[in-house]
Formats: C-alpha cells, structure tokens, sequence
C-alpha cells in the first residue's frame, strides 16, 4: 500500500503537458505573447527558426491575457505564432573572490574569454536592502587622489556622490582618475550605456592590469537593449553589496546613471505609460531612489561600499530632470563646469556649485575652515575677473579682493591636476594649509 502511495505521489509530480505560449505581436522592442500565464519578471525561451537557437526574454508586464515580453538581445529573425515557453528556475549564481578581475555582462556572463565564473556564495537576483537604523554611519574620509575633492570636497566611506556635468566635459576622465587613486579594497565599475570604443580604454588605460585585478567589470555598451542596460546597472550594485558585506572596502562607480534611466523610459514607454517631465514616465523618479538607496553602508562593522556616479546634464542644464532628482537623493555633487574645460582647466571642477554633504563627517575644523576661506577668495575672485583684463579693477579698495587677486594663479594651479598624478589627502592638506598661510 504504501508503495502504491508513493508510486502515485511520483506520477502526480510528473507533468503532462507544458504550458507554451505563442508570440501574436512585435512592436519595436515589445513582444506580446498569449496562451500562456506569466509572471512579471519571469524569463521565457522564444522560438527561432529551424536549427536557430531560442531567444531570451523577460516578462515585463501584462495586459488581460497578453503578456508583454522585453528580449535581452535585438528582436531579429522572429514570426508569428512562435512557441513561448517559461525558461527552467535558474540556478542561483555563485559569487566570490574568483570574480575580481573578472569582466562581465549584465547577466553575470563573462565577456573576458577566461572561463566561467565561480564562487562559494548565492548571488542574490536584486540588489539587496538595508534597514536605515542598522546602516553603520559615514565617520571615515575616503581618499580619492583628486586634490580638488580631498582639500574642499572631501568624501566619507559609504557616501553616494553624482558627477554632474554637459557631454565632453570630462566626467568619464576624472572617473578614471578616480578609479587609478582612491584607497580601496574592491572596485565595482558599471559602464551602462556608453560608446563601445570607450570600454576598451577605459579598462585598459584608466584601470590597467593592476587596477582590473582587484575590480570587478559590469558591461551594457549602448547597442545593448534597454532591459540589459537596467540589468547590468543592478548587477553592479548587487556585486558591491556582497563585497561590502563581507567587511571590504568598496568603490562602486557607475557611468551612467542618466543611461539607466534612459534605458527604464525606453521600457515604461514601451507599455504605454505616459510621459511626465521633458519625456521621462513617473515610474523612473520612483526607481532612481530605489537604486541609489542600495548603495552606501551596510551592517557589517568594518565594511563599506561607496558609490559614485556620473549624470549627464543634456544641454549643461543643471535643472534636467535626472540631474535635479539625483542631486535630491544622493550625499554630495561635484559639477564639472564647460567653462573651466574651456579654458583647460582639468579636471573641471566648479567648486563653488558642488557640494559634499558628509564632509563636516569626515574632516577636522581647520580643513573645513581652510575650504571655506578658499572659497570665498574664489567667489571675491570671481566678482572682479571680467574687469581685470580691462584694467578697471583698482588695487586697493578691498583687502580681501586684493589677496583673492594675488592668490588666484596658485589657487588654479592647486586645483588642475594631470591624469597621471597622484593627490593623497595628507599631501593635499599640507598643500592647502600652506596655499592659505
């Protein structure tokens, strides 16, 4: 009897049919399937033609019974009535350390030739939440080797920051410089959305051997779909986390965060939401916090997980949406100005516009109040430079305007740095505190 039991138990398991779908519609990027019931976000096998091997897609929503699917390459070589079928439950992908130096896409496939990735440890499907009561609070200085951003912006370990600035302006540069200088233990470097030449310089001229062997690399070059370009910026975030969480030191850097919002409005767009602000759905204000808000500080005590991020401002217009909303949510901006790079001065750093929020966390009280000195000499400086070519500034009048005057030439040559050189923050206060004495 109880063999019976259990023979019937195992035929009860065995399932008699396979639930498949059939493709009815292809709009651009959008797949519609019907006959089949799918979950959002669940991933589907797509028919190709004969001897072709299926395409991937997800799910990412529905409307009554058509499923609406988004493929993760470009939809070519698709027909009517194709079979759809819910791909198998994946096995949850293992992450370690054999994953530095390491370069992949935003599936966590490798790009690099160097065989599969392998690891001891679950690699969780979203970036994962952190209660903002057990978030260890930013009470370290983060060295960045940028002597602009050590002396008066200076950022704390676990602070999320945003370079802001207009298209070749120079925030992929100092990301690179960034990249070569900063202390850190991990670095995790998302290029979401970029040109597909700049990829292999950035790897190879701003990383190098040295800096790839303790990175980790996620790709999703513009030609990628707008779903791999979201997925590759989350892989990076949850690759971070994991670092982090293992009491690291990690620098996570992502270029861009504009191209990930492109690649959200393409999708919410897509499926028919409407537009709200210069072109971007609501749900995309909804979702650059939830991303952000994974970044920074986790539990583990000696951990740590920083972030920077570039935001294109389209048209150097600082009130673009993106830029606004990223400035509401982040710990700091630094403002590269078209002007300064204009007049080359590299890196291109408004210091009057930027801000870091964490730096009365970080910095001791004469740093600080050497920063604000400095500021207002360059604010005074600002106020009679359009008159110093025409001779109409007298000497004089002002001590304060006279010495920001004197001072200017070293304050510039303070602020320029090469991209080779290295700023390391002891240097940089020593360098400030004799610039003002």
């Amino acid at each position: 009897m109880i063999a019976e039991a259990l023979r019937r138990l195992e035929l009860d398991d065995v399932p008699v049919a396979t639930p498949t779908g059939r493709l009815v519609g292809v709009t651009g990027l959008l797949l519609e399937s019907v006959g089949c019931a799918l979950r959002t976000g669940q991933r589907c096998m797509i028919e190709m033609g004969p001897g072709q091997p299926w395409m991937a897609a997800q799910v990412v929503g529905f409307r009554n019974e058509v499923s609406y699917l988004m493929p993760f390459k470009k939809p070519e070589g698709l027909m009517t009535g194709a079979r759809v079928l819910p791909a198998p439950e994946r096995t949850p992908q293992m992450i370690g350390t054999s994953w530095l130096g390491r370069i992949v896409n935003g599936l966590g496939e490798p790009m690099d030739g160097l065989g599969r990735l392998g690891g001891d440890t679950p690699l969780p499907s979203q970036p994962p939440k952190v209660n903002p009561l057990r978030k260890t609070p930013v009470h370290e200085p983060l060295d960045v080797g940028v002597r602009s951003i050590n002396g008066l912006l200076t950022l704390g370990r676990g602070q999320r920051v945003g370079l802001m600035a207009g298209s070749g302006v120079g925030k992929s540069v100092l990301l690179g410089l960034i990249t070569r200088q900063t202390v850190a233990d991990v670095v995790v470097v998302g290029l979401i959305g970029e040109r597909g030449r700049e990829v292999r310089e950035f790897i190879d001229m701003s990383l190098g051997p040295a800096g790839l062997s303790r990175s980790v690399v996620v790709l999703a070059p513009a030609d990628e779909s707008p779903l791999m370009r979201l997925m590759a910026t989350e892989l990076c975030h949850t690759i971070a986390a994991y670092y982090r969480d293992q009491g690291l030191h990690v620098l996570l850097l992502v270029d861009s965060l504009t191209r990930y919002a492109m690649a959200r409005r393409e999708v919410a767009l897509a499926l028919g939401e409407p537009p709200a602000t210069r072109g971007y759905p609501p749900s995309v204000f909804s979702m650059l916090p939830e991303l952000v808000e994974s970044a920074g500080n986790g539990e583990h005590p000696n951990g740590s997980m920083s972030a920077i991020y570039t935001v294109l401002a389209e048209g150097d217009d600082q009130q673009d949406p993106v830029v606004d909303t990223a400035r509401a949510i982040l710990d700091g901006h630094i403002v590269l100005s078209r002007s300064l790079a204009e007049r080359g001065h590299y890196p291109a750093v408004d210091i009057g516009q930027s801000i870091s929020r964490c730096a009365a966390l970080v910095a001791g009280k004469p740093q600080l109040a050497a920063a604000v000195q400095l500021k207002q000499l360059m604010a005074r400086y600002e106020q009679v430079r359009e008159l110093l070519p025409l001779g109409a500034y007298v000497p004089g009048s002002d001590p304060q305007t006279d010495r920001a005057v004197q001072l200017m030439p070293r304050i510039e040559a303070f602020l320029q740095q090469g991209t080779r050189e290295a700023a390391p923050m002891q240097q940089v206060l020593a360098q400030l505190e004799a610039l003002l004495a």
